[in-house]
Parts: C-alpha cells; structure tokens; sequence
C-alpha cells in the first residue's frame, strides 16, 4: 500500500513506487540520511553510484534510494561534473524529490564542497524555484535560529554557534568563520537568498506561499521536531531541496519503524581516519577498554581479531594513504571479520571503494546518524559484511563499544 508521509505528501503520486532520492555530500552523511528514513519505515537502499532501473529492481518494495558520493572534498568545477549527470540519472528513475544531503554542521566554502554550487546545478537540472535549504538537526543537536547555525556534539553541555565552536571553527578542510548561513551561502553562489525564520513559519497560509518568492533560495530555520510537519509541508512540492536529513525527517513526520536488537557479532575492526576531538576520545576510550592498537604494525590487527579480540587502525598521526585502506581489505580477507566500524567522512567514503561496496541497506540502531548496515559488495569480502560508517562529531565516548557489544543489553 502507497505511504502518504508527512499528511500532505505524496497523495498525488499514489501509483509510483519511489517516494523519493537523495544523494549525499559524503559517505556518512549518506548513511544518516538513509536511517531517517528507515525508521520511519520507508525501505532505503543507498548506493555508491546512481543506480540503473535493473539494480533498483533487485529491491522489492523500495520506496526511497540515496547515492553516497564525495562532492563535499571536491572544488566546485569537479563538483558540477559529478553532480549534473548524478543528478539527471536520480530525475529518470522518477522520484518526486530530489534531496542534495550536506552535512547538518552546514561546512563548505567557495572552494571545497560549495553548497551553493550544488544549488545552482540541481536548480537548473530539476527547474526548480525557490530551492528550500533546511539547515539544523535537532537529533544531531544542530540548530538553525534566525538563521544562524548553532551546534551541540556529544559532550558539549550547550549548543555554540557554529564559528565559535572549538572543532567546526577550526575544521582542517572547510572552518566555519560564519554561523550566518546566508551570509556563509552567499559566498558561494550569486543567487538571491530569504530566510523563512522559526517565527514567520507558523504564519504561513499555504505551502504553495514558497512559490510566491522573489527570492532563488530560502533558508528554513529548524529549532524542534515540532517545525517537521510545517517544513515537510512546506518542501513537499519542491523537486529539488538541499539540506541535512531532517528533510527526511520532515518528510516522514512521525512515523517509526522497530529494529530488532543488534546483538555481538564476534570482534570487531574499527577504522579511524577522522580527526574530531570526539573520534580522538572515541578511539582513547577502545583502547583502554580492550581493543588491540594496530596502527603501527596492521599485521597486529589480523592476529588480534582471529584471537577474538577487537583492533583499531587510526590515523591520528597523519590523512590515511592508500595504504590504509589497502590495509583494511586485507584484515578482512584474512579473519573473515563480520562488522566493521569506519570513523571519518572522507575517510568512509575511501574505505567503501577500495572494499568494493554497490550499496548499504539499515540492519539496526546504534546512535542516531550512524546506523549500522549490511553491505553488498559482489566479489568482495565485504559483501554481507555489517558496517558502520560514522561522521567526526558523532557517537559518545563509548561507541566503539557499542558498536561491539550491540544494543541487546541496553
């Protein structure tokens, strides 16, 4: 039976089976996008490449597919060549929507990942006018208040905004020196922005009043859930949006779908190439609690996980080379190891290519944005594999371990 998510969406559209794609900016931001959807019940398939009708035919009763790509470490020229022919491939599939996902922390410039490029290339390739971009998340504590971005990650005991804070200030590819996100935006495409602010949300007489904009782009504030029904709403005409995946959220309303428990599954190996305080704590905390460091001698990592214990390979040294993600195949060539953690945005989406993986479906919940999923990848020793893939900034401290011991007991 045809899902009508959010009340209002998608009634017009009873017949098609997709409800909607979207293609992510990086790897882990792909897999939270997929989850928001999952638990809501709407079977997601995310794949590494836009997938033709044959592979989505492989997935009965799939309703929404999402592309994991690289475009947030890519200069704006190399951008548009990957992005229009994605883009034009997810419009002939026929999904009503089309969603570029960017990182709910909403990092970019003019030169590396520029959301204002993707704006301009998906405007012109689904003819849309104004594009909404939902900026927040407030199951990630992201927080979009009169346009400006405020963020809260594990630890932290208040949101910050977002160019004040210690680790998004400083990001090693793209800081954020401006948590005006118009101000951020208008650096990087010539288009006219307006903001539709927490307040003025709840005034709106109609979710056809976006069309009425003389404006190119409109900002939408996300503060709480709440907002999900009026900016689902208000998104749900659009064709094209950018933005985190609580445009998912918004989509799907309030529904929920169970996951059964996710219990051990053997040793694990963890795989770190993210440089975020939090993945640094995270990796701290592995190793005191048992797992094996094999970063200086990989070798270590395979006798580790055949003696039945976990092993991580962190790169906090230094950006992993090829190598490393050489590295990683090999340990699963040799131990047959069943679930595998990758912490890093770029990092996840170099670990996916070189273990061969055509796409991840949700299996179960670990912590909200990093699902934990099962691959395929044929011909490859990940193929059937259960992995995670988890951004810089997410997790608590423990979440090696959990990601080990499962959700079965707690």
């Amino acid at each position: 039976m045809p899902l009508c998510l959010c009340g209002s969406l998608f009634v017009r559209i009873a017949m098609t089976n997709l409800l909607l794609s979207f293609y992510g900016d990086d790897f882990t931001g792909s897999t939270d996008a997929m989850e928001s959807l999952a638990i809501a019940g709407v079977r997601t398939v995310l794949f590494t490449q836009p997938p033709s009708p044959q592979q989505l035919a492989k997935y009965p009763g799939l309703r929404a597919f999402g592309v994991a790509g690289t475009t947030r470490a890519m200069p704006p020229d190399e951008m548009e060549r990957t992005l229009r022919p994605a883009f034009q491939a997810m419009r002939a599939c026929g999904a009503p929507i089309v969603h570029y996902k960017v990182c709910s922390t909403f990092d970019s410039s003019p030169t590396i990942g520029s959301i204002g490029c993707a704006i301009d290339v998906g405007a012109k390739v689904f003819e849309t006018r104004p594009v909404p971009v939902v900026v927040g998340a407030p199951a990630l504590g992201r927080y979009c208040v009169f346009g400006n971005l405020f963020v809260r990650n594990a630890g932290d005991t208040q949101p910050v905004r977002i160019d004040r804070h210690p680790s998004m200030s400083r990001h090693p590819m793209t800081p954020m020196t401006e948590g005006d996100i118009a101000l951020h935006l208008a650096k990087q495409t010539s288009k006219s922005i307006a903001l539709l602010d927490v307040l003025r949300q709840s005034t709106v007489p109609e979710p056809n009043w976006l069309n009425d904009l003389t404006a190119d782009v409109v900002l939408l504030d996300l503060l709480d859930p709440a907002q999900y029904a009026a900016i689902g709403a208000l998104i749900a005409r659009s064709g094209f949006v950018v933005g985190s995946s609580a445009v998912e959220a918004a989509l799907v309303g309030g529904a929920r779908a169970t996951f059964a428990p996710i219990g051990p599954n053997g040793p694990i190996l963890a795989v770190c190439g993210s440089c975020s305080p939090t993945s640094s704590r995270q990796v701290d905390w592995a190793l005191s609690n048992g797992f094996v460091d094999a970063s200086d001698r990989p070798g270590d990592a395979t006798k580790a996980i055949r003696a039945g214990r976990s092993a991580v390979i962190h790169t906090r040294r230094g950006r992993p080379g090829r190598d490393f993600y050489e590295t990683i195949r090999n340990v699963l060539n040799a131990t047959k190891v069943r679930r595998v953690l990758v912490a890093g945005g770029d990092t996840s989406g170099h670990v996916a290519q070189a273990l061969g993986i055509e796409s991840l479906e949700m299996i179960g919940e670990l912590t909200r944005g990093s699902p934990l999923c099962r691959a395929t990848a044929p011909g490859s020793p990940a193929d059937g594999l259960e992995i995670t893939f988890k951004g810089g900034q997410i997790g608590g401290v423990d979440f090696f371990g959990l990601v080990q011991r499962g959700t079965q007991h707690g």
